[in-house]
């Protein structure tokens, strides 16, 4: 498959090499450049109508139908049902934080009853969410960290598998299964892997991918999905339809052409900006550490550009004793509605920054105290000190004899 100029232009892995770089166990393959691997399947029950078309008594109708589908299938060792019409707004959010629900079932859209509206979330690792009643009957979505498609495409099926039994699902012999939205009827799944691509923002060539990306027939959105900023350069890569592709063929586009072509391009990116200026580098990295480990306000912008800075750090090796696990737990406890349920009270927007900038001294703190290698002088022009830039003859030291009475080299009195 041509993958539309997404390959790498030189170095770098090969395009299907995502085995190296992930540089902690503990956050899944490729680690080093993808966040985590996400699928979701739309589903419709036959003989309701879809949520946004119903009335409250028929959506209500589908929850007390779901619930006990769902809780019955034992899904995960323990599963959490959380009836969102009768929860906050704060901890609606906190799950729209986790991606475990899209902000339009957190929210709704103006005019549309909050109530018949519910999730199930799988426990304790809280990877497998069943969103009831957001634009269809039915959205179940795992998520592991790292390159994994597979393996949440295997997730989702046995979940899908498991309801199905159960639930007669809204399925066509000609388009397949029956959604709401138009580009999910067919196959109904959705793929879609987080990236972290700062090299390619910083190169300017990420515009470059994502023309490549909309030429395939994917797209490119924020951490949050549709109508989202890509904040500290996080960005969902994702199918844009269902219909016509099998599940197999659209697994096989993503996970074995297209997601390792983008991985292997920002690896490139990123080894050309360390062999171009490595100290600056370092210089990003430890100034985003020393500004968490000092402030007293952030603000959630702030904080996100500036754990994306060290996160850049950790995969490049210029950041000893940090891991990428705790970077990816401040990332989301570092969200508006996460620090207010820390605390257990609604703050202001001053209260959140002050709230926010403590949390994250707290922890970075914490995993600096026994970890932070230690101060130490390094002498200009030193090996630990190079890579420096080329001397040119604009930068050239001017050696100059010492003035009449003045100490030479060597033979003054250094004190």
């Amino acid at each position: 498959m041509n993958t539309g100029g997404l390959g790498p232009s030189g170095g770098g892995n090969a395009p299907g090499d995502v085995r190296n770089g992930g540089v902690d166990p503990d956050s899944g393959r490729a680690s080093d450049v993808v966040v985590s691997s996400r699928v979701r399947l739309a589903r419709n029950l036959a003989g309701f109508r879809f949520p946004n078309r119903a009335p409250a008594s028929e959506r209500t109708a589908v929850v007390v139908k779901l619930k006990p589908i769902v809780l019955g299938a034992r899904l995960s060792a323990q599963t959490e049902w959380v009836d969102l019409t009768s929860t906050t707004p704060m901890h609606r959010m906190s799950l729209v934080e986790e991606r475990l629900i899209s902000r339009h079932h957190a929210m709704g859209k103006a005019g549309e009853p909050m109530h018949g509206r519910a999730v199930a979330i799988g426990l304790p690792d809280r990877r497998l969410s069943i969103m009831i009643n957001e634009e269809d009957h039915l959205r179940l979505q795992a998520i592991r960290p790292g390159f994994d498609l597979s393996g949440v495409v295997e997730e989702i099926e046995h979940a899908d598998d498991a309801i199905e039994q159960k639930a007669d699902y809204a399925f066509s012999p000609r388009f397949g299964y029956l959604s709401a939205c138009p580009t999910n009827v067919g196959t109904g799944v959705r793929l879609s892997v987080m990236l972290h691509l700062p090299a390619l923002k910083i190169t300017r060539e990420l515009e470059k991918v994502k023309r490549a990306a909309d030429d395939l027939g994917l797209t490119v959105r924020g951490s949050y999905g549709e109508g989202t900023e890509a904040t500290g350069d996080f960005y969902q890569i994702s199918n844009q339809t269902t219909i016509g592709k099998s599940e197999a063929v659209l697994l096989r586009e993503m996970e074995s052409e297209i997601i390792p072509s983008v991985i292997a391009y920002e690896r490139t990116a990123r080894e050309r900006l360390i062999k171009g200026g490595r100290r600056g580098m370092e210089d990003q990295a430890w100034r985003a550490v020393g500004l968490l480990l000092h402030a007293r306000l952030l603000s959630t912008e702030e904080a996100t550009k500036m754990l994306s800075r060290i996160r850049l750090g950790i995969a490049l090796g210029l950041i000893p004793g940090l891991r990428l696990p705790l970077i990816q737990q401040l990332l989301i406890a570092s969200q508006p509605a996460h620090i207010q349920m820390a605390i257990g009270q609604e703050l202001t927007q001053e209260q959140r920054r002050e709230a926010r900038a403590a949390l994250l001294r707290s922890k970075l703190g914490e995993a600096f105290a026994t970890k932070r290698p230690p101060s130490r002088l390094i002498r200009p022009g030193s090996a630990e000190a190079k890579p420096e830039p080329p001397v040119g003859p604009s930068n050239r030291p001017v050696k100059r004899p010492p003035e009449p009475g003045q100490p030479g080299p060597g033979n003054g009195d250094n004190r």
